[in-house]
């Protein structure tokens, strides 16, 4: 109790609360605005807070990172498009309750809802996350580099449908994290004689120029010439109440505790994230409901649903990269970069070596989403506005911050020209439709499955059977094998399944 204690005390610090509060209210902007993502929005910031304490600066990071999934149901709800991925089913029913002049209930609902969500899955990270790390412990260098490859795979088999060009760039990331001085003997791979390489290809640079200027250069050259008047008339259709009764909480109460649930669950895998919850959680939702009917047309409960899985993927997704140092996605990809930005470990030591720091980012996922509700709930009506916001303004901030934060980092010019060479490449992998996840994950996990692969097989003494030794192996190697070919087959399966049609 002591140690939660003093973590409470160190985060509630007027500067860590300062920047929880910064973060998110550049979450909430990034959010709203559509095409902009979270992982952009924390890989720009990361670099930006090197200078920080780590409490300090993973409390802006934590805040941007659970504001700007919250957020993006506020363009879902007024425009009809999802300002991130986690917001798409937040439109199948909070647009027509906009329609039917309740915008500002809905806005109301996304953000108490989200809160909750986000409330309910830092308790699961606090109960689960010591317990997981412990058993991670018992990990040995097998068992990392098999965890470190099943993390990759996993997040290439969800690829936009795509599981090839994951592969590709996955392999792409894989090979970019060779080079640099050999992790066992010290040689030299791939630096051609250039000294900026003897460390390796910076993670921050790359992760900026993918995606940060990447995305800016996509989004200007796909830029619509003519402004629609969505975004002018969003401020009038957010009129109205915004808290809504008792008697609709208790409609939705029960939907939102089971999608709480679901978000949680599918957020620990690795791959999965709050797009699939959500669009789970709102299924499931529509089966438990008395009415509905009422789905697809402005249901309470179905926005609801979708709100509180949206954030509840955050703390599952957290406890699987803590823990076992393996990212999800790309937002705890980037998180996991910032750690080891801060001369830390992702992974099971981390609950040994720095368990204050833990503790104090858990309860920065409370503050964050206590925050959230505040800043949420006084700003529902007016938050709208930032749809307004010109793109142009948007870009030239974005670009320059891309610029200071490769640069911040090291005080490095060939940090920025990897950075301008990465989002040259993040641009062609958009319009090419390459998913860009895969490649940092490449990056991120391939020293660490490389690393441990090569001690196991110095005990071994080049004995491949050390990889199939545990139980533990055996079950992470079955796992990859179905993961990377489920893509390919699952489709047929589901075909073989699916009920022929009654004959006429």
């Amino acid at each position: 109790m002591a140690d939660w204690l003093a973590a409470i005390q160190a985060v509630c610090a007027p500067s860590v609360m300062l920047y929880a509060l910064i973060g998110v209210c550049v979450g909430m902007l990034i959010g709203t605005l559509p095409g902009l993502t979270s992982t952009m929005a924390i890989a720009i910031l990361t670099p930006l807070t090197f200078w920080l304490e780590p409490t300090q600066g993973f409390a802006m990071l934590i805040g941007v990172y659970n504001s700007a999934l919250f957020s993006g149901g506020i363009s879902a709800i007024v425009i009809n498009t999802p300002g991130t991925p986690a917001s798409i089913a937040t439109t199948f029913d909070g647009y027509s309750l906009t329609q039917r002049g309740q915008g500002a209930l809905a806005l109301g609902i996304n953000t108490i809802y989200s809160v909750l969500g986000g409330l309910l899955s830092t308790v699961v990270l606090m109960v689960a996350a010591f317990p997981l790390a412990n058993f991670a412990l018992r990990f040995g260098p097998a068992e990392f580099s098999i965890l470190a490859f099943f993390g990759l795979t996993m997040m290439v088999s969800v690829s936009q449908a795509n599981p090839v060009k994951g592969l590709l760039l996955g392999f792409i990331g894989l090979m970019l994290s060779t080079v640099g001085l050999d992790p066992i003997n010290g040689a030299l791979r791939y630096t051609f004689g250039n000294i900026n390489l003897l460390d390796g290809i910076s993670f921050i640079p790359v992760m900026i120029g993918l995606f940060g200027l990447g995305e800016m250069i996509y989004q200007i050259f796909t830029a619509e010439r003519a402004e629609d008047g969505s975004a002018k008339t969003a401020a009038a259709k957010a009129d109205g109440r915004v808290l809504p009764t008792l008697a609709e909480h208790i409609l939705m109460i029960p939907s939102a505790i089971a999608s709480a649930v679901i978000g949680v669950v599918i957020g620990a895998v690795p791959g999965a994230g709050g797009d699939i919850a959500s669009i789970i959680s709102w299924d499931v939702a529509k089966r438990m409901s008395k009415h509905k009917e009422d789905f697809g047309k402005g249901s309470l409960e179905g926005i609801g649903a979708t709100c509180t899985s949206n954030n509840a993927s955050i703390g599952g997704a957290l406890t699987t990269a803590l823990c076992l140092g393996v990212p999800g996605d790309s937002n705890t990809a980037v998180l996991l970069g910032s750690l080891m930005m801060y001369g830390m470990t992702p992974g099971p030591t981390l609950f040994t070596e720095q368990a204050h720091f833990v503790r104090n980012l858990m309860v920065l996922m409370i503050v964050a989403n206590l925050l959230i509700l505040v800043v949420g709930l006084a700003t529902a009506k007016v938050s709208v506005k930032i749809l307004s916001i010109r793109k142009e303004a948007i870009w030239m901030a974005v670009l320059l911050l891309c610029v200071i934060g490769s640069y911040a980092l090291n005080k490095s010019y060939f940090d920025v020209i990897v950075m301008f060479a990465a989002g040259c490449l993040g641009f062609v992998f958009r319009r090419m439709e390459f998913p860009l996840g895969p490649l940092i994950l490449g990056l991120l996990l391939g020293d660490i499955c490389e690393t441990n692969m090569r001690r196991a097989m110095s005990l071994s003494m080049g004995d491949y059977g050390i990889f199939v030794q545990s139980p533990l192996s055996i079950v992470m190697l079955a796992a990859i094998v179905l993961v990377l070919f489920w893509p390919l087959v699952g489709g047929k399966v589901k075909g073989a399944f699916k009920k022929k049609p009654d004959p006429v």
